[in-house]
């Protein structure tokens, strides 16, 4: 189970019934009944798409819709809520959800409506390891919901370290790989590292071989 959808619903029922419909179509699951847990487990790990209810016991879901998609707007959001108008729907959309589905709801439709959440996810060109954030069309990066002030080879060589991130990585690899050296003075890539470590990020040095980039 690759992707990872979040859950916030105060009805245990309903949280019980939508994760073992996800589990089952291979789609890991997590629930969440209150706000801070929900927000907890956000900055521990970013999900591919969040679901959230409306009306909960402590607060609004359109207030975390908010929140989520000013800090993190690569997540998809789906909003769940008993509050089917049509002006509660536009509402929910207005507000930054991409879909919305009224209660009671069918779990055939739930799963249609998550898959296609989750397709319009891997098509995107945001990269996602941890806290940090990358859209590659524009070049931006954020960690931890701040924005990164980085360089064109440090956003290459970030990109990089994402797209392999946990692996030891030899710096002469790295070299060839991103800057197109064939062995030579790893100066340059120490300093970049230096640079990336200095906005925050986690890169653990391998003595005698390269770095791995750690996310958190």
């Amino acid at each position: 189970m690759n992707n990872k959808v979040y859950l916030l619903e105060d009805d245990e029922s309903i949280c019980e019934l939508v994760k073992c419909t996800l589990d089952m179509h291979s789609i890991s699951c997590e629930t969440f009944t209150s706000i801070k847990a929900f927000y907890a487990a956000v900055e521990s790990a970013l999900p591919d798409v969040a679901i959230l209810d409306v009306m909960l016991a402590d607060g609004n879901g359109l207030d975390v819709l908010q929140r989520l998609k000013t800090r993190y707007p690569s997540v998809s959001v789906i909003m769940l809520s008993a509050l089917g108008k049509e002006t509660d729907k536009v509402k929910g959309l207005n507000a930054g959800a991409d879909d919305y589905i009224a209660k009671p709801f069918g779990v055939l439709e739930l799963i249609a409506r998550v898959n296609a959440a989750l397709r319009r996810a891997n098509k995107s060109v945001v990269l996602r390891a941890g806290q940090v954030v990358m859209n590659t069309e524009n070049m931006s990066v954020t960690y931890r919901g701040k924005e990164l002030d980085l360089s064109n080879k440090e956003f290459q060589l970030l990109r990089y370290f994402m797209q392999n991130e946990g692996r030891v990585l030899p710096r002469e690899v790295i070299l060839s790989d991103v800057w197109g050296y064939d062995g030579g003075e790893t100066r340059t890539l120490d300093n970049h590292v230096a640079r990336l470590r200095k906005a925050g990020l986690n890169f653990e040095t391998v003595f005698g071989v390269g770095y791995k980039f750690i996310a958190d």
